[in-house]
């Protein structure tokens, strides 16, 4: 993380590095406060509770983005980079919803637990991130070329997820971590009261919700394949890559709990998604011509598909499969 820092401060402004400071203490204060205060026992959260977190989150995270605006040498420039690079990781998270949704139900996790395990997947999401960002800002510094490579790996994500069945089913026993960890990690398929590691006889066992969370911690890396590149293509700056990214991965967790129930009903998002990913690889390709798409385009670009493929999904009737089976 040291190193990290180093990166993300080295070609920064005085005035960044203290927004990250404020960034930080943010996140920090957080993290204490809702593992040591409002959540020390398990318990389901609530649909409420879930969207005064959301509103929380989305408000804090716009008057960081304000902050950039009015504080930082890019000005506007650097606050529309941000919200672009937000808002675009804040949509990826919507499959990263659902697929951390079929994991929960395919272990029969307990909602009560939902909470714990969602916040050790999101502090591991904060550092593996972070980095993720820090070897992503040394190999584009050394080796600019590697952007147009990001370019056409998110076209063909873009292309991928497009043609991809959205109900696709995941098996996480073929999951190589999961296999790893079956294999070398004493194991107890218990949650024995929501405890990750537990004593049985003496003997110490790794439980079902600590492999839910080895799981959940893989998925993200996986997302942030996509999510990641694609900051990069919006932006160079890390700073702006991290706290954008940070801030909308920290709204994941009460997202999550908000459209648990619904996400379904955003049957087109996932087309938007794959819109989006391919118009912001075409812009970095585009680059080369050289030809520059101004961040304000890119960032209506951005906003437009998002609420297009959402009014849409809640508009039009998603048609059923026919050869769907029908249930017992």
């Amino acid at each position: 993380m040291g190193l990290f820092l180093f990166s993300l401060f080295r070609n920064n402004s005085q005035i960044e590095t203290i927004l990250f400071g404020v960034f930080a203490l943010i996140i920090a204060v957080f993290l204490v406060i809702d593992l040591g205060f409002f959540n020390k026992k398990a318990h389901k959260i609530t649909t409420k509770s879930a969207l005064y977190q959301s509103i929380f989150w989305v408000f804090i995270s716009s008057v960081f983005g304000y902050l950039v605006y009015f504080f930082d040498e890019g000005g506007f420039t650097s606050s529309i980079e941000y919200f672009s690079a937000y808002l675009t990781e804040y949509a990826l998270s919507v499959d990263n919803i659902f697929v951390i949704l079929l994991i929960l139900r395919y272990f029969a996790v307990k909602e009560e637990y939902y909470h714990k395990i969602l916040f050790w997947g999101i502090l591991g999401a904060v550092v593996f991130r972070g980095v993720f960002i820090f070897v992503g800002s040394l190999l584009v510094a050394q080796f600019h070329w590697l952007l147009y490579g990001f370019g056409v790996f998110l076209i063909y994500s873009g292309i991928k997820i497009y043609f991809e069945d959205s109900d696709e089913k995941i098996d996480p026993e073929q999951n190589p971590v999961m296999r790893l960890c079956q294999k070398y990690l004493p194991m107890t398929s218990e949650d024995m009261g929501g405890k990750f590691l537990a004593s049985v006889n003496g003997k110490w066992f790794f439980t079902s919700l600590f492999l839910v969370v080895a799981l959940i911690e893989t998925t993200d890396l996986i997302f942030a394949m996509d999510s990641i590149p694609a900051a990069f293509a919006i932006t160079q700056n890390s700073f702006l890559i991290y706290t954008s990214n940070i801030f909308a991965v920290m709204g994941l967790r009460a997202m999550f709990f908000l459209l648990a129930g619904i996400i379904d009903k955003f049957y087109l998002l996932q087309k938007g998604l794959s819109i989006i990913l391919f118009f912001i690889g075409a812009k970095m390709l585009l680059e080369i011509v050289p030809y520059e798409i101004s961040p304000t385009l890119s960032f209506t670009v951005i906003i437009v598909t998002l609420t297009f493929s959402i009014i849409l999904s809640v508009v039009v009737p998603q048609k059923e499969d026919e050869n769907a089976e029908p249930e017992s």
